[in-house]
């Protein structure tokens, strides 16, 4: 999918800014400018993979799989957004199983009427590890804690989760044939269907590029993204999980289309399953770090809905795929989902 046109909104972003418009219009044009950032962070991260061979590539990608969710988040964190960081991370998981797994399954479907096969043990597996990773996330959530008790412990449990990160990435790249595959090594490395055409410098200097560009439009908007939320009615947490997370998986989502147009069901799922499952292990903790370098009071407290839509995205996603075969009526189920879930958020107070 070419969205090189929208690189246009890049400039016309930074100008909006300047020129002190619409916080709706410095929104829009941001957010449509980090669609094509993204995607060419991960283009680029492709690139150096295939020079830096499995397993250098495979931690490079592993590494820079959700570095779009952190920057927009970091910069999020420094303007004060707690909430809106939170609901984020909830979103990006929310996402990427119900919209990322549903558009795959819709669109796929819709184009392999047969229906789309799978391996079922690595997808129970990718899923398992899904569910584990979401623990942490919940735990402080359904008990009562102190104040203090709520920071401890949510430092405690982000340790906990990227110790348990980092292991997953050792172990996938020690057994690389191994039957237990982490999902969270990038499948660009197993993806044979676009050969490199960039040189190891020229990749290089397009994932710095784009990196820098997109700190700068990541400024721009979360400066923009509360006076545009409270403008359109939109609560915070509905901002983070429907306005903020899609924006940094738009890239896992784009590529997972892609593979399942392409009948690469096991690609796809690997990249929306395996996206969720850093976004739980890598960026949220990460989060409450920063958070305490700065001095915002970011922790692990979810609310009970948020923690009820991971769940239930989980459960869902479980539940199409124990068959090892799916049609374009199960992404019509997932999305569906997702938009009661978005409905649920709206009118959360």
């Amino acid at each position: 999918m070419n969205l090189k046109w929208f690189l246009l909104c890049v400039p016309a972003a930074f100008a909006a800014s300047w020129m002190d418009t619409s916080p709706i219009l410095v929104f829009c044009l941001s957010a449509l400018a980090m669609i094509p950032l993204a995607q060419l962070m991960g283009d680029a991260t492709e690139d150096l993979a295939h020079y830096l061979g499995p397993s250098a590539g495979g931690l490079l990608t592993a590494t820079m799989g959700n570095i779009p969710d952190i920057i927009i988040s970091i910069f999020a964190l420094r303007h004060g957004l707690v909430e809106v960081v939170k609901a984020s991370i909830t979103g990006a998981i929310v996402g990427n199983l119900l919209l990322g797994v549903g558009l795959t399954c819709l669109l796929g479907g819709l184009k392999h009427r047969a229906g789309q096969t799978f391996d079922i043990k690595s997808s129970h597996l990718m899923s398992g590890l899904l569910l584990l990773s979401t623990i942490g996330l919940i735990i402080p959530a359904i008990f009562n804690f102190s104040t203090d008790s709520e920071k401890q412990i949510s430092l405690e449990i982000s340790v906990v989760l990227l110790v348990t990160y980092l292991s997953s990435v050792y172990f996938t790249l020690r057994n690389p044939q191994s039957e237990i595959q982490v999902p969270i090594i990038s499948v660009a490395e197993e993806d044979q269907l676009d050969p490199t055409q960039r040189s190891f410098g020229q990749a290089a200097l397009l994932l710095g590029v784009s990196t820098l560009v997109l700190a700068g439009m990541s400024e721009v908007l979360t400066d923009a993204i509360e006076p545009a939320a409270k403008m359109m009615g939109f609560t915070p947490i509905f901002t983070g999980i429907f306005l903020l997370a899609p924006l940094g998986a738009s890239a896992e989502v784009m590529n997972a289309v892609r593979f399942g147009l392409r009948n690469k069901l096991d690609l796809a799922l690997a990249s929306c399953i395996g996206s969720s499952t850093q976004t739980a292990l890598l960026t949220a903790p990460i989060m409450v770090f920063v958070g305490m370098a700065i001095h915002q009071p970011m922790e692990l407290l979810f609310s009970e809905f948020q923690v009820v839509a991971v769940f239930l995205a989980v459960g869902a996603v479980n539940n199409i795929l124990n068959i090892g075969t799916v049609r374009w009526i199960s992404g019509v189920k997932l999305i569906a989902v997702y938009l009661m879930l978005g409905i649920g958020f709206y009118y959360q107070p």
